[in-house]
């Protein structure tokens, strides 16, 4: 509230009149009025929609009344709302320091943890690049971005990628998406992203090298929409086609594919498209796998040709792409464009929502959560900006530049981070193409340069008549907006700085483009509210004929707009209150307008580029009109502006762009779904048998040597020698279970070093298992009960809900648990079960996965360890667990108990989990805490509480039982349309990764429904409505609580799946 002299104004009106107005004649007048309540005053009027203009709006109505009882009333009712402003903001501003305060030192208690645990101090020579010089651009940011502006270096680099087959897909889920026409400005989720991601799949497409590019978004099948929507493949025509015609292959060039997720016949707001993410990531999952062996079939001898990369663009696609790179073990790329933790500070600070209305409103916490998921997972960052990395970035508990130096610097140095990882943020500015696009000199009258010379008496475009027809003197040098009314473009503080400066209205026009539409009482609330500030402020500073605000316009008519301005000697502004990169400055300059911009964001490296035009400061409405004003009245700066946007341009053209991404994805380590043996033709071979695989695990049995202790031993010695060095050996049960014992610890990584015979890891895991190829239905029984007991009772219910079924073979069962296998394999005995009675066995919440073997000699499972290198990416290991038993005993000590709270459980750790008892659930951290803690130090992970949250594991960050089933489809071919998941009302804390995808849910009522169980989802950031699609017809309950095997079988039924 600084800087209103105003408000000191009637503050002091208010100190006058005071002894006038006693307390008495106060309250009666009061009462007068109808029951006057204070509270609900400040409650409706100032805590749900204050601004400080209402206020100074009040103050001269106040003013102006001439009774004085009512001036005087008027003026107590304005000294509470000021007081309520001035309190609601400072205690706003109070949370926030301590917010930051807290944040502060939880960052630099984590850098000096990680430095500590790395043990090694940096020298200055050593400590790497700094923020500024993050850059895809050179050494140095200093001056312009040094760029290719040579077309010789561009031919040559051209040449050295012809070779390649890359096939690259991008992800952009919200908004509508199309390849022409697009609906730019049709609402807030159909803006600069939708642009910005079709043109870059457009030029990647045209990029030597590049064979084919997909860009996945979602199928919407609306009346509300364009049928074109709901198509489920577009082509997008490509970019200087002739130059490449030799390249063509059947299915190369650029794709925009639509999956169908959500509503199907509904367009809803991004918002609402949290729930249906994980049936999106199913569908594109089967896309890519389809498309990699079509594009093996064409290019590259029948082997599946994977991405190169995934590419999410914003939150919701960052989070789909972090599950697609998992499930494929393929590099992952993000795009933010606009952050929630920056979103969170800027709404907050507005004082207008509290932070749970907010989260209501906008889902920003799931929005954030996914944001540092994709952080976690992500190998580049792609920033438009410095400016999102120094401010917007940093916010978040995954990066912090800092340790990321020196994690850099280690690298270098060929030194260990003991696990810790930093995503690298790369600078690379939207691109765009110039070559359609000649700069026009001449004014609206008609004269052309040499340019029109091949067209002198072509008709100007339909959208020129549209906007003259708004201004009485439309020769007048325009002032062009390219905006939708959101409030946070500022254009409402443009409108009223052009009003309040006389010379300026007499010198040139305003022409505001904001989106279209057809009756303003069919936009959002918001928009609409723009759009009648502005339509009101015309009509108090009288501007009839001196501004433009059309309620039309296509996309293909914006370049004839930027000519109408150009053609005027007009100015192009943006007067955002923070542009994250502004596009449109580019698409400006491109056509010869010199431009006014907000000095915070992108601009700022834009103009340091081009050089045309002037910064301003869009909360100075006169700093707005100077600028403005200075380059119409100045012809010669206007000229000087126009020359050096023209002269620079080119070094945001969409080739050089291109170039620059494609060298950042090369320099990713490659990564794709790669088993030790090819299965492809194991698959269709007629000749393979079962007994193959009995041979094939019977010769593993045979020179297949482990350790004792997982990683921790490195002696070695086979099966045979592990069981007969018992001190008390027994019968061959005893033998069975210590053999399952050392399965359960998995393969050490070191057991090449311990000796072990190379073939024998090359091939295990590798084997056939027909099973899962002639199931017509398979069954996740993922129930996280409280006790062995339980979990049998439930699984006796299933086998007999579907008896008939499963007799015929037609049904496969996988037991999904965060147990080691040892235990299963226990409680099975226990209970009478047979191992064959499963395909498949996920143990360690997600981090092991197991089959049952063949043949028994030795042991009754085969892990497969193709499943732990496809997740191993960034598992910390050994690092990962010191800094996690470092917490655990910060947790004891912090408590203050002899008891400890938190231990680690060495007999159920493996090599890819870390397993800690818990002996208070109740007083522990929430596990969101727990994966805060581990990101502030570079360490990336999935933390889950489990077992009714006496244990916690802590597995690989893109491991999860959820994950596990697509590995099986993406190994095995397991149908995920096929599988049916069984889970309690409750569960584990990954239990809402279950319930989400294109398989369909039981839940099973009654069971996982107590209070402890309920307790470690209590604190969760966002709600489960926001992760689970509950209305989804996938989902299913039983009918009554006690749950018998007669209420599975009728869910089941009302699913189609078996019949009554």
């Amino acid at each position: 509230m600084a800087g209103n002299d105003w408000i000191n104004g009637y503050l002091e009106a208010i100190l006058d009149v005071g002894p006038g107005l006693d307390d008495a004649k106060t309250s009666l007048l009061l009462r007068e009025r109808g029951r006057f309540s204070p509270t609900r005053y400040f409650v409706e009027e100032v805590i749900t929609g204050f601004d400080e203009t209402d206020l100074h709006r009040s103050w001269v109505r106040a003013a102006a009344t001439r009774s004085p009882q009512e001036r005087n009333t008027r003026l107590e009712n304005l000294c509470w709302r000021i007081w309520n402003l001035a309190r609601q903001k400072k205690q706003l501003e109070g949370e926030e320091a301590q917010r930051m305060a807290k944040r502060r030192l939880e960052r630099e208690r984590g850098r000096r943890e990680a430095t500590a645990d790395m043990s090694e101090d940096l020298s200055e020579g050593e400590k790497g690049d700094t923020i500024s010089d993050i850059s895809a651009h050179g050494d140095s940011t200093r001056g312009r971005l040094p760029r290719i502006s040579s077309v010789d270096v561009m031919e040559t680099w051209a040449s050295q990628q012809k070779e390649k087959k890359l096939y690259i897909v991008l992800i952009s889920l919200h908004g509508l998406i199309r390849g022409e026409n697009m609906e730019l400005g049709r609402d807030s989720d159909t803006g600069g992203q939708v642009k910005y991601v079709v043109e870059l799949a457009r030029a990647l497409g045209s990029m030597p090298g590049v064979y084919r590019v997909d860009l996945l978004t979602r199928q919407v099948s609306s009346p509300e929409v364009d049928w074109s929507y709901g198509e489920p493949t577009e082509m997008l025509t490509p970019i200087n086609s002739d130059d490449f015609a030799d390249e063509i292959g059947e299915s190369s060039g650029a794709y925009i594919v639509r999956i169908p997720f959500g509503p199907r016949d509904q367009y809803i707001p991004k918002e609402l498209l949290w729930p249906h993410i994980p049936e999106f990531v199913d569908g594109a999952l089967n896309h890519i796998i389809q498309m990699s062996k079509v594009l093996g079939e064409q290019i590259s001898g029948g082997q599946s040709v994977w991405p190169v990369a995934i590419h999410g663009h914003y939150a919701d696609a960052g989070d789909s792409a972090a599950l697609l790179s998992g499930a494929l073990n393929v590099p992952m790329v993000l795009t933010g464009h606009s952050l929630g933790r920056d979103k969170l500070e800027q709404l907050l600070k507005q004082g207008r929502q509290s932070r749970e209305e907010i989260n209501l409103t906008y889902k920003i916490m799931r929005r954030i959560e996914a944001e540092e998921l994709s952080l976690d997972a992500s190998e580049i960052v792609i920033t438009s900006t410095r400016q999102e990395i120094e401010e917007q970035w940093r916010l978040y508990d995954g990066f912090d530049p800092i340790l990321g130096r020196k994690l850099r610097a280690r690298i270098k140095r060929n030194v260990s981070c003991y696990g810790r990882f930093m995503p690298r943020m790369v600078v690379i500015p939207p691109g765009m193409e110039f070559h359609h696009i000649v700069p026009h000199d001449g004014d609206v009258d008609g004269e052309t340069t040499e340019g029109d010379d091949d067209h002198p008496n072509s008709p100007d475009p339909p959208i020129w008549s549209e906007i003259m027809r708004f201004f009485t003197n439309p020769r007048k040098p325009m002032i062009l907006a390219l905006a939708r009314p959101d409030p946070k473009k500022n254009i409402t503080t443009l409108v009223k700085a052009f009003g309040e400066c006389r010379p300026l209205r007499e010198l040139a026009n305003l022409m505001l483009i904001m989106g279209n539409r057809d009756d303003i009482d069919e936009m959002s609330s918001t928009s609409a509210s723009v759009l009648l500030s502005i339509i009101k402020m015309i009509d108090k500073y009288d501007l009839y004929g001196q501004v433009a605000y059309p309620k039309h316009h296509k996309q293909s008519d914006v370049p004839d707009i930027y000519r109408l301005a150009a053609k005027t000697k007009g100015v192009f502004i943006n007067p955002a209150f923070i542009e994250p990169f502004g596009l449109t400055l580019i698409e400006a300059a491109a056509h010869g307008l010199p431009l006014v911009a907000t000095k915070n964001g992108g601009p700022v490296d834009i103009h340091r580029v081009l050089d045309n035009g002037l910064l301003v400061d869009p909360h100075d409405q006169q700093s707005i009109a100077d600028a403005l004003l200075k380059l119409v009245a100045d012809k010669q700066l206007w000229a000087k502006c126009q020359q050096n946007g023209l002269k620079n341009i080119h070094l945001f053209s969409w080739p050089e762009h291109c170039k620059t991404y494609l060298s950042r994805i090369a320099s990713c380590k490659p990564r794709h779904p790669q088993w030790q043996r090819n299965d492809d033709e194991v698959e269709n071979s007629e000749s393979d048998s079962p007994g193959d695989s009995l041979r094939d695990i019977h010769d593993i049995s045979l020179n297949l040597r482990f350790s004792m202790d997982g990683e921790k031993n490195e002696g070695s010695g086979n099966l045979d020698s592990a069981l007969d060095s018992e001190e008390n050996p027994v019968d061959g049960k005893s033998k069975l279970e210590n053999a399952v014992l050392n399965w359960s610890k998995g393969i050490p990584k070191d057991a090449r070093k311990a000796g072990f015979p190379e073939k024998a890891y090359h091939n295990f895991g590798s084997g056939k298992f027909p099973a899962f190829r002639r199931r017509k239905l398979t069954f996740v029984i993922a129930v996280d009960c409280d006790t062995i007991t339980s979990i049998l009772e439930i699984m006796e219910k299933i086998f007999e809900a579907v008896g008939k079924e499963r007799n015929e073979g037609f049904v496969g069962f996988i037991l999904s648990t965060s147990f080691t296998m040892s235990e299963l394999h226990s409680f099975l005995v226990s209970g009478g079960l047979s191992i064959s009675y499963f395909d498949a066995f996920i143990c360690n919440s997600g981090s092991d996965l197991y089959y049952p073997a063949l043949t028994t000699e030795d042991s009754p499972f085969t892990v497969d360890l193709d499943y732990h290198s496809h997740i191993e990416y960034r598992w910390g290991g050994e690092g990962l667990r010191r800094t996690l038993i470092r917490w655990a005993a910060s947790i004891n000590n912090k408590k203050g108990e002899s008891e400890e709270i938190v231990s680690e459980d060495e007999e159920h750790s493996t090599n890819y989990c870390f397993a800690f008892k818990v002996q208070k659930p109740g007083v522990i951290p929430p596990v969101k805490e727990v994966r805060k803690l581990m990101r502030i130090q570079a360490l990336r992970c999935h933390a889950i509480y489990c077992q009714n949250g006496t244990k916690l594991n802590v597995i690989p960050v893109l491991a999860s039982r959820s994950q596990a089933l697509r590995y099986l489809y993406v190994r095995w071919g397991v149908d995920l349309s096929k599988m049916v998941v069984f889970v309690g009302e409750c569960g584990d804390t990954d239990y809402e990764g279950l319930l989400g995808g294109i398989h369909k849910t039981v839940v099973l009522k009654g069971v996982c429904s107590n209070a402890s169980t309920n307790q470690i989802h209590a604190n969760r950031s966002y709600p489960l409505s926001d992760v689970v699609p509950f209305n989804s017809p996938n989902i299913v309950h039983t009918s009554d609580d006690a749950c018998s095997s007669a209420d599975i079988r009728g869910a089941l039924e009302k699913l189609g799946l078996v019949k009554g």
